[in-house]
């Protein structure tokens, strides 16, 4: 499905940041680079607010992540690593992520999630039938819920140019395969899509990463 973007739209991008990180590492051992997903999330359109989830760790290594997403125009809530009695983590913002998106929903004409997660499927429906929404997604295609995709107005995959969304990384022709336009037409789910999808909810109790500053290098 082809979708209506001009620069009178109103547009709100909420970054599920552990998603898009977890998704380059173990697809393409690489680093996302933020400037261009908000670039082409936003689309020349009119930026009311961006906004990134991020997940803080005890050293605070975050900080130097932060200024640099704040450089871009890209506001960043955090939240603590939970550490429970026998060692179990629990860190995600999905919940987060989905009330904001609610609460400023009413001054948007277009709502991009930036994410392949189909937790998020519940706000995509909330979105589009209850507040009219124009709802969009950007991320790893290979690593996101085929619902997903099924389910919002535009989905952007980021596997069509992985040079362009990560950083120091050039695409092989075989990591490219057929380019497909940003439709919402139906396609068979990647062999690794599960796997991978599991990985990532596996390792997103971890925090970023111990190499978080890496993600900042050009």
């Amino acid at each position: 499905m082809s979708v209506i973007k001009h620069k009178g739209q109103r547009v709100g991008v909420f970054i599920d940041t552990q998603n898009l990180y977890h998704s380059a590492k173990h697809l393409y051992n690489a680093r996302v680079n933020f400037a261009n997903v908000l670039k082409d999330a936003v689309a020349d359109r009119h930026l009311i607010r961006a906004i990134a989830y991020v997940i803080t760790t005890e050293s605070g290594e975050e900080r130097g992540f932060f200024d640099a997403l704040k450089n871009m125009g890209i506001e960043t809530k955090t939240k603590n690593l939970q550490i429970f009695a026998g060692g179990s983590k629990k860190a995600d913002w999905d919940v987060g992520l989905a009330v904001d998106a609610i609460k400023i929903a009413p001054k948007l004409d277009a709502v991009i999630i930036a994410s392949g997660d189909g937790d998020f499927i519940p706000l995509v429906e909330y979105l589009k039938l209850n507040q009219g929404c124009q709802v969009e997604a950007i991320c790893f295609g290979k690593s996101s819920s085929l619902k997903l995709k099924e389910s919002v107005d535009e989905f952007i995959d980021m596997d069509n140019e992985p040079e362009k969304y990560l950083m120091g990384h050039t695409s092989t022709r075989e990591e490219r395969g057929p380019r497909t336009e940003n439709t919402n037409k139906k396609r068979p789910p990647s062999k690794s899509s599960r796997p991978i999808n599991n990985r990532i909810k596996k390792q997103a109790p971890g925090a970023l990463s111990p190499d978080l500053e890496a993600m900042l290098e050009e």
